[in-house]
């Protein structure tokens, strides 16, 4: 019989209720006075709006920020210099009210930005100046609430006076941009540029918008729209990710070959990458009026392009809608003079972590890997920066895996607001794959997200807080999980309005759904009972006990058949099924090598979605040379590939070249090189490194601490290991013995170990423990350089 508690029904009847008042990022600030602005149409959607305002100031205070909202991108310039080279992200902090599925009604409320402007003011005349964008549409992988009208919201309060938006403003449609121009694609919500210079109102780049003999007043007024909070809007709530890196203009790579200046003869002009990365392209040429030239790049799936139709003499353009890949190609028309071609490009954070060993190719793979991560992470966490760039949370929770061995803080703050966003936008208890605007739940990718994303953050980020505000979620939906007679929980399927029985692409026809489902469920319960240990919920912590207790001995009744786990031995014979039942602990130790042996070996069925989990399985099985050849084999092609610098979708190739869900770098940072937190917020880690036949390696970890670096070579008699140690962590290091007696220890150029015995102890250092495979040190942070002698 099937039954679900009086108490989990009560609990997901009252989820709506909570969900509107618990997601508060931190107080508002005093709007008074300001007014969402626009002009008098509420749109129409891809409207470039100019907005202009002129402050006089008598002194410039040493403090002044600004706060910034709108629907949806903007770019502040102050006395013409950029302040910030696209502020905003893509709407849907939280909800701010109950959905109205039938009239496709999603009120969300709105981010504001804060922006340091005190460098850029003067004493006497000012001049802001705004380019806002608005998106104006929705698509259907919903990574963006549209309000359905444009907006611009600003306060700043310098020294004695207050500046907000209202009607004092200026406010005029950019004519430059062309917002006739048909979406992009149904899938992404961000619009190509189509630009004509012609109609440009002087360019935002010369400081024009503050030139004397600049006037902008046959500008119409502002119109005011409501004040802050009012729908569409409704509450302001703060981004928490740092504002995006912009690296500035850059020079292509092969800016040499283009022998700039030049004159064009019509040709299409390849400029080169250094890697796989987001741009805005941008352009100065000397041409007659009405001339074309169309910007790309070489991805196929690109969805984002550039129009510019030229005014008469010198110019410059950027185009501000960003786009991705390996190259941009420009077709310029014969006879325009081109004088520069460069790029911009931004960033979430910086490329922190590094990882490099003595074997080329896993040094390549990881930077590849590095590279996808990187290309994948802007407004959030997305799946691909081409075709879609939607927040499927299984992509997510793959990302999770190594944000932590690769991003500075900006990305953990990323991550911080998929998981809010997340489970802000839970519906009927429903954590859903993809959103926040769409709740479509894939069931094994919402029970990954909590296993292997949210307990993941909290204990890379002791992040308590965060993890308070969502943990009622993950409890309301794992508790939409009937018991069957049989100790497993009811397979979930097409139990919501809008859900996909998926798991995985890979080979077709070899996916065994159930115990994947179940084995994710089982992780899930035993991540959501560690999380309800930190928070004391007892009564919690007993219901997922019981429910693991009778699954684990049931998971084997139903599935295990004499060498591997299957629903049916005949015709499947998953790698994905068994791989997942020993990362979650479901499966039995001593079945670890049999399930190697039978199936992870010989069946390589998985996608680089579930790949790393693969992978995984066999380090946790003591198998890690057995991993790296499985992994070399799967991602040798894409490696050997010159001119790649990030990860397929599929194996061997196909869909994106640049896919979010590629996670080999958790396998080579924390099984190879062995270093992961064992307390939280790394105030203690482990460098447990499985060396095998690398010679050296070297590893930089970006955590909340500070920065991590690990320098290690073995050469036949000597293992050597230089470590830099943050403040307030202490590392537990492991000499790997790789079947040698370690004979004596050097740390600092004094010997603490001889013969098997502890010798009088260096400060800051001390003999931990030994098992079969490491000599176990305790450090206290600081530089070390560690010296292993072996007989």
């Amino acid at each position: 019989m099937i039954t679900i508690s009086k108490k989990t029904t009560k609990f997901i009847a009252s989820l709506g209720l909570i969900l509107l008042t618990s997601f508060s990022f931190a107080q508002t600030p005093n709007w008074q006075g300001a007014q969402w602005i626009w002009q008098q149409e509420d749109g129409p959607s891809n409207t470039w709006m100019s907005f202009r305002k002129t402050v006089t100031l008598n002194e410039v205070p040493k403090q002044v920020e600004a706060l910034v909202s709108v629907d949806s991108k903007f770019w502040l310039w102050i006395n013409g210099e950029m302040v910030l080279f696209e502020g905003g992200l893509s709407r849907g902090p939280s909800q701010a009210g109950e959905w109205d599925r039938k009239n496709n009604i999603t009120p969300a409320n709105s981010w504001y930005e804060t922006v340091n402007i005190q460098p850029y003011l003067k004493k006497g005349e000012n001049t802001i100046a705004i380019l806002v964008w608005y998106w104006g549409r929705e698509t259907h992988k919903g990574t963006h609430i549209d309000s359905k009208k444009g907006g611009l919201l600003f306060l700043a309060n310098i020294g004695g006076q207050k500046v907000v938006s209202d009607a004092s403003w200026k406010a005029i449609q950019h004519a430059g941009y062309d917002n006739t121009i048909e979406p992009a694609s149904k899938a992404t919500v961000q619009y190509s540029v189509k630009y004509d210079a012609q109609n440009a109102m002087n360019d935002w780049s010369d400081k024009a918008w503050y030139k004397a003999d600049f006037s902008d007043a046959t500008w119409p007024s502002a119109i005011e729209k409501g004040i802050a909070g009012t729908a569409p809007w409704y509450n302001l709530e703060p981004n928490i990710v740092p504002h995006l890196i912009n690296h500035g203009l850059e020079d292509y790579t092969n800016v040499t070959d283009l022998k700039l200046p030049y004159v064009s003869e019509g040709e299409t002009i390849i400029c080169k990458l250094p890697f796989n990365k987001q741009i805005t392209p941008y352009l100065e040429i000397e041409a007659k009026a009405g001339d074309t030239i169309f910007i790309t790049t070489d991805n196929r799936l690109n969805r984002i392009n550039a129009t510019y139709i030229t005014k008469e003499g010198a110019q410059s353009f950027e185009s501000f809608s960003w786009m991705n890949g390996h190259e941009v190609r420009y077709t310029i028309p014969k006879g325009v003079k081109v004088k520069a071609l460069k790029y911009r490009w931004m960033t979430v954070g910086e490329m922190v972590g590094e990882f490099e060993v003595s074997d080329p190719f896993y040094s390549r793979l990881w930077s590849m890997g590095n590279n996808t991560l990187f290309v994948c992470a802007r407004d959030n966490f997305m799946d691909c920066p081409d075709r879609e760039r939607a927040l499927w949370i299984g992509d997510v929770a793959d990302q999770t895996g190594y944000i932590f061995y690769s991003m500075d803080n900006a990305g953990r703050q990323l991550l911080k607001k998929a998981i809010l966003q997340t489970m802000s936008f839970n519906e009927n208890g429903v954590i859903g794959a993809l959103g926040p605007l769409r709740v479509r739940e894939l069931v094994a990718q919402s029970l990954q997200f909590i296993a292997q994303c949210v307990w993941p953050y909290y204990l890379n980020t002791g992040d308590k807080e965060t993890l308070e505000k969502v943990y009622p979620y993950m409890y309301g939906y794992l508790a939409l999980f009937p018991m069957q007679e049989n100790g497993l929980p009811e397979y979930r399927k097409g139990k919501s309005p809008d859900s996909w029985d998926w798991v995985d692409w890979g080979v077709k026809n070899t996916i065994d759904s159930e115990p994947i489902q179940a084995a994710f469920y089982y992780l899930a319960l035993n991540e959501a009972k560690k999380m309800a240990e930190v928070l004391g919920k007892n009564e919690d912590i007993k219901w997922y006990s019981n429910r693991m207790e009778t699954m684990k001995p049931a998971f084997d009744k139903a599935y295990w058949k004499n060498g591997f786990y299957s629903s049916n031995p005949e015709s499947l014979k998953d790698d994905r099924a068994n791989a997942i039942a020993i990362v979650s602990g479901i499966a039995k130790p001593e079945y670890y090598n049999q399930i190697v042996d039978n199936v992870l070996i010989p069946n390589r069925f998985s996608s680089p979605h579930f790949e790393w989990i693969a992978e995984e399985a066999m380090c946790m099985a003591g198998r890690s040379k057995e991993s790296l050849e499985r992994m070399k084999d799967q991602y040798q092609s894409q490696v050997d590939k010159k001119d790649m610098t990030t990860l397929y979708e599929m194996f061997p190739n196909g869909g994106s070249y640049n896919h979010a869900w590629n996670a080999p770098n958790t396998i080579l940072s924390k099984y190879i090189a062995g270093v992961a937190p064992t307390k939280l917020a790394w105030s203690e880690y482990e460098i447990m490194p499985t060396l095998l036949h690398f010679s050296t390696l070297k590893k930089t970890i970006p955590t909340v601490k500070g920065n991590i670096v690990i320098d290690i070579e073995v050469k036949e008699s000597v293992y050597a290991m230089n470590l830099v140690s943050p403040e307030n962590t202490v590392a537990i290091i492991g000499i790997p013995k790789t079947g040698k007696k370690v004979e004596k220890v050097f740390v600092n150029g004094k010997s603490i170990w001889e013969n098997g015995k502890s010798k009088k102890q260096l400060k800051g250092i001390e003999f931990d423990s030994e098992d079969s495979k490491y000599l176990k040190f305790r450090v206290q942070a600081g530089t070390w350089k560690v010296q292993a002698d072996y007989k």
